[in-house]
């Protein structure tokens, strides 16, 4: 895996999203953990599934966990 990068996971906006920032750069709006997934590979974190975002203590769910999709 690459070095550890700081994510964090914002509470849900008006339209059910959720931003995503990981070392201190806003990736995009997410709808599930299947899109935070990407995110991080994107980012360069390789061997990132949905099982990995929901147990992973390296990211900072705010607003509610990996189970917060719906207001």
């Amino acid at each position: 895996m690459a070095s550890v990068m700081p994510v964090v996971v914002y509470p849900l906006d008006e339209d059910g999203g959720r931003c995503v920032r990981v070392d201190g750069e806003i990736l995009g709006r997410v709808y599930s953990l299947r899109d935070i997934a990407a995110f991080l590979r994107r980012a360069g974190i390789e061997d990132v599934d949905e099982s990995y975002v929901e147990a992973s203590g390296l990211i900072e769910w705010r607003g509610g966990g990996p189970q917060v999709w719906k207001h």
